[in-house]
This record gives C-alpha cells, sequence and structure tokens, in this order.
C-alpha cells in the first residue's frame, strides 16, 4: 500500500472538483466520501444530490477562514491531498475497510492525533476500487497548524503495519535514500510524448552512464552535454561549479522553456557534492604507456578487483565506523562496473545487464555514509572499461559476469544483515538479471570447453583432484552437466603448469559453494580468471634469486642472463601433485 503526500495546494474547492469529477487519465466512477472527521452533518456531493462542491469546500475550510479573520498574515497553504493506493494483486476492500485505514493514516501523519477532539477537519473520497484520496485543511479548530514534519515517515511505517493487518502485499520499510518516485504528471507526459521513461529517470540513467567515463564533475557535465543532454550549472565568483541542473531535450514547459532538474532531485547520490566525491575518488590517471604495458585485459583486471569484496563487506557489529563506510563504498563502486559492463557487452546480453543496473541503484545508497576512496581499484576498472576500443572475449566476459552474479550475492547478504530492506531487494533483482546475462554469455564458452573434453581415463584423474580439494562438495561437482568442461578447463591449466587441487581450492575458497546452483559453472568461471596465464616455475626463479644475490654480493655491475621461468608442461599421464 502506497500513500503519496502531495505538495501543499491552497484551492479546496479545486481539489474536490476533481476528486468528485470525471477523472483525467482513469474514469472516476461513483465518487463519495468513506470516512471524515465528523460524518454527521457533513454534506457529500456523491451521496447528496441536494450538497455541493462549494458547500463541502465551506465546511472544511471554516477553521481557515476564521484564523485568516482574527491574523493579519493569512494561511494559504492549507491543502493536505494524500491519495492511498492498494497494489494491483491486493483483495478488493470494502468502504468499511477503506474508511479505517483513513483513520490510521490521518492519525500517524498529525492531522487528527487520537482523542483531539480539535484536530484538522478531513474526509476520504473514493471513486475507484483501489484507492481513495485523503484532503485536509491544515488549520486546527483552535487556530494552530498541525505538526506535519517527518510525516511521510510515520504514514509510511502504517502503510507497512496496515499491510499486515488487512493481509495485504507488504512492501519493504523505507529509510529515506530512496529516489523520489515519478508524478501522475510526469507519467502522463511521458505516455503523450512516446517516451519509456519520465524525464527524471530517462536523466538519472543518462547520468549513470556518464560517470564512469568523468573524472571530475566538470567532465561529466561536458560529456552530458556532449550527448545531447541539456546542462545548466551554477558557479560561484572564482567560476568553481557550485551545484548543477540538466534536462531532458524537448522536455518544456507551457512557455516553451526547458525544463531542468537539480541532480539531488533527480537522485540523492547524484547531487553536486556525492558525485565529486565518487569522481574525485579515483586514483590518478596513469600514463597510457603504463596502460599498454599491463598484460591483462580491463574485465580481467575487473574480476581483480572484485576478489576481495568478500573481505571488504564482511559483516561488523560496528555502528557507522569506517568499516561500514567502506563496505559502502565498494557497494556504490560494483554499481559504477555494473553500468560500464552493461555499455561494453554484447546486444544480446545488454538488456539484461541494463535491466541489472537499473535495480542495482537502489542497492548503491543507504543511511552510511560512503568512503570513497576506498573503493578506486574497482571505479578504475570501470574506467578502463568503457574507455577501451575493443570488446571483451567470450571468456573473459562469462568470467567477469560470473564474479558480478557473485558480488550481488555478497552486496545483498550485506544489506540484509544490516537490516536495509529495500536494498537487500534491489540487490535481489539484480542478481537476478545478472545470472541471465551471465547463463547466456557462458553457453557458447562451456559448448567449446566440451567440445575438447579430454578423455574417460583422464577424467578420472581429474575427479579424483576434485574429491581430494573440496570433498564436500565432490559430487555434486561431478554430477554438474558442466563437469566435463571442467575437466577441459583443469587439463588445460595443468599443461601450463598449475596443479588442478590447488586451482580448485583457490576457486571454492573466493566464492563458496553452499549456495551455488551449478558449483561446476562456478569453479569454472573463477579457473578461468586465476589459470589463464602459465604458472611461474618455482626452481627457476628461486635460481634466478640465488644468482642475482650472489652477483650483488660480488659487486657486479651487469646481472646475469636469467635462466628461464616459463613453465614446463607436466606429464599428462598423470597428476603434478602426486
Amino acid at each position: 500500500m502506497i500513500a503519496a503526500i502531495k505538495p501543499a495546494g491552497s484551492n479546496t474547492r479545486g481539489l474536490l472538483a476533481y476528486l468528485y469529477g470525471p477523472g483525467r487519465q482513469d474514469e472516476h466512477l461513483d465518487p463519495h466520501i468513506v470516512a471524515g472527521f465528523a460524518m454527521l452533518g457533513m454534506p457529500d456531493p456523491g451521496r447528496d444530490e441536494s450538497a455541493t462542491l462549494t458547500e463541502l469546500a465551506r465546511y472544511l475550510d471554516e477553521p481557515v477562514r476564521l484564523r485568516n479573520s482574527e491574523f493579519g498574515r493569512k494561511v494559504t497553504d492549507h491543502v493536505w491531498h494524500c491519495p492511498v493506493r492498494a497494489a494491483p494483486e491486493d483483495r478488493y476492500l470494502s468502504d468499511v475497510e477503506w474508511g479505517e485505514i483513513a483513520q490510521r493514516v490521518v492519525e500517524a501523519a498529525g492531522i487528527t492525533p487520537p482523542g483531539d477532539d480539535l484536530a484538522c477537519r478531513w474526509i476520504a473520497v473514493r471513486h475507484a476500487d483501489d484507492h481513495i484520496h485523503i484532503l485536509a485543511t491544515t488549520v486546527r479548530e483552535d487556530g494552530r497548524r498541525p505538526k506535519l514534519h517527518d510525516s511521510g515517515i510515520r504514514v509510511g511505517d502504517a502503510c507497512r503495519e496496515i499491510e499486515k493487518d488487512y493481509g495485504l502485499r507488504q512492501l519493504k520499510k523505507g529509510d529515506r535514500t530512496a529516489g523520489r518516485r515519478p508524478t501522475q504528471r510526469e507519467m502522463h507526459k511521458a505516455e503523450r510524448k512516446g517516451w519509456e521513461q519520465t524525464s527524471r529517470q530517462w536523466l538519472e540513467d543518462s547520468v549513470r552512464a556518464a560517470i564512469p567515463y568523468a573524472r571530475d564533475a566538470e567532465e561529466l557535465l561536458a560529456y552530458l552535454e556532449a550527448q545531447g543532454v541539456a546542462v545548466k550549472s551554477r558557479r560561484g565568483p572564482s567560476g568553481d561549479l557550485l551545484g548543477y541542473a540538466i534536462g531532458r531535450p524537448d522536455d518544456l514547459n507551457k512557455a516553451g522553456e526547458q525544463i531542468f532538474h537539480p541532480g539531488g532531485k533527480i537522485a540523492p547520490d547524484l547531487s553536486l557534492p556525492k558525485l565529486k566525491a565518487r569522481l574525485e575518488s579515483a586514483s590518478p590517471e596513469e600514463h597510457p604507456t603504463a596502460r599498454r604495458a599491463r598484460p591483462d585485459t580491463p574485465w580481467q583486471q575487473a574480476v581483480d578487483a572484485l576478489d576481495t569484496l568478500h573481505a571488504d563487506l564482511a559483516p561488523t557489529d560496528g555502528d557507522g565506523g569506517t568499516e561500514l563506510q567502506a563496505a559502502q563504498a565498494h557497494i556504490a563502486a560494483l554499481g559504477e562496473l555494473l553500468e560500464a559492463t552493461a555499455q561494453t557487452a554484447p546486444t544480446t546480453l545488454s538488456a539484461e545487464l541494463r535491466a541489472s543496473a537499473r535495480e542495482f541503484t537502489r542497492a548503491q545508497r543507504s543511511k552510511i555514509r560512503a568512503e570513497d576512496r576506498v573503493a578506486h581499484a574497482m571505479r578504475s576498472a570501470a574506467r578502463d572499461i568503457v574507455h577501451t576500443a575493443t570488446g571483451p572475449d567470450g571468456s573473459a566476459l562469462a568470467a567477469l559476469l560470473a564474479a558480478l552474479v557473485w558480488a550481488t550475492v555478497i552486496a545483498k547478504r550485506w544489506h540484509e544483515a544490516m537490516g536495509h530492506a529495500q536494498q537487500t531487494e534491489a540487490a535481489a533483482q539484480a542478481q537476478r538479471h545478472l545470472q541471465a546475462a551471465a547463463d547466456k554469455a557462458a553457453t557458447p564458452v562451456l559448448a567449446d570447453l566440451k567440445a575438447r573434453s579430454p578423455r574417460e581415463e583422464r577424467r578420472r584423474v581429474l575427479a579424483h583432484d576434485v574429491r581430494a580439494a573440496v570433498p564436500g562438495h565432490a559430487d555434486r561437482i561431478l554430477a554438474d552437466d558442466a563437469w566435463p568442461a571442467l575437466a577441459t578447463l583443469l587439463a588445460d591449466a595443468e599443461a601450463l603448469g598449475h596443479k588442478p587441487h590447488q586451482l580448485i581450492k583457490e576457486a571454492a575458497a573466493q566464492r563458496e559453494l553452499d549456495t551455488a546452483r551449478q558449483p561446476a559453472r562456478v569453479l569454472i568461471a573463477r579457473i578461468q580468471h586465476t589459470g589463464r596465464n602459465a604458472a611461474p616455475n618455482r626452481v627457476a626463479e628461486a635460481a634466478r634469486r640465488r644468482t642475482t644475490v650472489a652477483w650483488s654480493r660480488a659487486g657486479a655491475t651487469q646481472p646475469p642472463i636469467q635462466p628461464s621461468t616459463r613453465a614446463v608442461a607436466p606429464d599428462r599421464g598423470k597428476s603434478p601433485h602426486r
């Protein structure tokens, strides 16, 4: 059940005309009063043909007129309006039930505290099966104004209790960090113009898509402007950026002027101070030569950045200390990495990935302030991904998506441990979309590995490695239809000098297997990442270190030619650790 308190108005008669009228979007059927401050003697134009809207408005406005006649300063913001709507799947509620619900809402809001005979006048009008409109005039019978501060929070808490008491769909309790819901006016405008999203939703997506490209707020605004977004900045005398607002192309007011939305009104974490903290927390930009010198691709570097997330988001008993702030920063950076991945993924995966990134935006913010500097590795990975001209190969993308699935699971568990109900649900929704994309990305990779599966006797040897490494999960791994593909990957890694049982142990340590739907697939994604390079030849490396030390002690000015560290493939007939 959703109760949406509207901005204060000044025209009681005008609002009544809408409530009792035919309706602008949905048809109003049988409008009538189901509850009010004093049902006896109250005119109801929906039930009494002789009653008029003007008469009802004067009845509700009586305390307002009395106050305005006694005081020099008139009250003009006295109309309190709150639609209360049930979920589409909720059962039909009778007039009596809607009346009881309306009473609980106005009591929670402070319009009419329980037992207060001098409270505000109010009515609840029903003109549809699934919702009512509560109208109140916010001047009490004694001429004082009601205390409505934080009324939205109290009304939201009351709705959660109403849902339980009436057996309705139960929504998650809010924490005042959610974005604003689209207004009816915004939704109707989007429908008229044929837009799939309202302007604020479209602008939020545009800003989040631009964040990985920018190193500071100035770059972000320049990027948005280059993408066709209307940008208006507010600057101080020194030219420093003090604020910004953006607008969607062709979103004009009645005078034909561009409509702008401040960043903080688009989403709480898109205000200028919060954007500055995020963007300027990334590590300094590397020289292009240094970038090219790194052997790993940006997608592999992103997996490396995700490898420590389970430690960064470990549950803590703290109440807002640095550990919580660091965890919140990593979750926010995870959202940026999801966005960057969605932008660069193949079109066959982009819809699910974009849906995942959009759902995860709610999990990116909570009441805990993020210490953004600690998450620079993940943000740098996101930036590298969007600045790479070529896309990822299939195995690298599959490994990254698998790592992102696990990362959203970790984020969901952290929010759940912290009691963040809405963020937990958002992370769960993001995980579902992400899992669908990961499954699709893994399909051709698994097919290729299965086509090269080792012979049966070789698979038996590798199966022994699995049982030795993870005895508690071996049966599920070997029964997984991806086991032949895992066997191929282990054989390939063994040819590069790795020990299969060690790779399996390391992979299982990175991602617990108890909750894995397909444990063999999980191991494949991890081993694709950790076993992609040749294992170091430890004997040759030790010899190199001894020789270097010896020459250093002898005072040599030139080091000797280093022995090769190329891995030597073990005998394919037996496991290298036996």
